[in-house]
């Protein structure tokens, strides 16, 4: 976690007080005998950790008219008080800055988007600059401050120092993003790769909570996929983790930018799809929306490409199953927009990959915004806020 000490952080400065504060934060509002057991805190530990964070009104209690519990302590519920701090999260893609402000309960108050005409870090960051002066403008109008930022990057992050080694879309090398964006803002940033930071959020606000075990998997402009087990995000001894659009399904397939043949990403993703659609079709296709036209109105040679398409992704979610045993695999992205002509290759490679029960994963899909991307990248802000990126 990178943070200034000149900011002020949420007290949670034990484990116990942070793990109380995100099982209330995904759970609550919760009494603290409910606390306790979600947490396997004693009611002592409990009590000592809600406690100065109620004092600086980060937990606030639902008045119950004086309830009591079986031994005679407080049945009131604890919840987090979202107004109490604010936070800007933004997602950089190839095409767009889209930044959010954000409340404690990671709730969008308001969403900003830029188009880029250009992607070179010097052209980026003082677009991105100004989105986030214009939030904390925002901010002020709520009187609320904000007390911290998440950026979002495609490709290899380093959250530890902050630094964006390598991002594809972006073409960035050895961007040291984080030191960067807290000299600009004078806010305490976190910086890391777009997929784990929407893990994070579908973690703690979604389709992820109260779930031990579980991978989200996006496809789209890349195939990624962010993994949590044991409750915690993995991010890999070395930064790297979940990155199955790089496994190499077909040796002889098509070359992947990483310099593999045949991976996922190259045979999945929307680039791929396009080169193989004007390949196939002898079109000058631009789009994923004119390719779907193309697959919609029955090109026979269009619709196996993205039925191979599927397959692949499928494979690469049993491969995910057989490894770790998710509970769920969530798919996301904007590349959901074409999963009618992907479902069939999904549900038929996955159930021929996993392995005996594997298959009973629980696989579902959960179409999110660009702005929810955003929106994850609040969520690692918080996460550092509160000092619960302990992996």
């Amino acid at each position: 976690m990178r943070s200034t000490s000149s900011h002020e952080a949420v007290p949670a400065t034990t484990p116990a007080a942070s793990l109380v504060f995100t099982t209330v934060l995904s759970h609550g509002p919760l009494t603290r005998t409910e606390i306790a057991r979600r947490t396997m805190l004693s009611s002592a530990a409990v009590t000592k950790a809600v406690r100065p964070l109620m004092e600086v009104g980060y937990l606030v209690e639902d008045l119950n008219d004086g309830a009591r519990s079986a031994l005679g302590r407080p049945a009131n519920p604890v919840r987090v008080n979202a107004g109490r701090a604010f936070f800007i999260g933004v997602k950089v893609t190839g095409d767009e800055i889209i930044a959010v402000l954000a409340d404690l309960c990671c709730r969008i108050r308001v969403a900003r988007h830029i188009r880029l005409t250009h992607r070179e870090p010097e052209a980026v960051l003082p677009s991105m600059t100004s989105l986030v002066h214009e939030l904390l403008l925002e901010a002020e109008g709520f009187g609320v401050q904000v007390r911290g930022l998440g950026i979002a990057v495609s490709g290899d992050v380093d959250r530890a120092d902050g630094v964006v080694r390598y991002s594809p879309f972006l073409d960035w090398r050895d961007v040291p993003l984080a030191g960067i964006a807290e000299t600009a803002t004078g806010l305490p940033v976190t910086v890391d790769n777009d997929v784990r930071a929407l893990t994070v959020a579908e973690q703690w606000f979604g389709a992820g909570v109260g779930l031990s075990d579980f991978a989200l998997v996006t496809v789209g402009a890349g195939i990624g996929c962010g993994l949590v087990v044991h409750g915690q995000v993995v991010s890999g001894a070395h930064g790297v983790a979940g990155e199955i659009g790089h496994l190499s399904i077909d040796p002889l397939g098509p070359p992947c930018h990483c310099g593999n043949n045949g991976c996922v990403e190259a045979i999945a993703a929307d680039p791929a799809i396009l080169r193989a659609v004007r390949k196939v079709t002898g079109r000058a296709v631009t789009t994923a929306a004119e390719a779907l036209e193309l697959a919609r109105s029955g090109d026979p040679g269009v619709r196996e490409i993205y039925a191979r398409a599927g397959e692949a992704i499928g494979r690469a979610i049993g491969a995910v199953v057989n490894l770790l045993g998710p509970e769920r695999v969530i798919i996301s992205g904007e590349g959901l927009a074409a999963y009618d002509l992907f479902a069939e290759g999904i549900r038929n490679a996955f159930a021929a990959s996993a392995f005996g029960t594997a298959a009973e994963c629980d696989v579902m899909t959960r179409p999110l915004s660009f702005e929810e991307w955003a929106r994850g990248a609040a969520a690692t802000a918080i996460q550092s806020f509160i000092g619960s990126d302990t992996d």
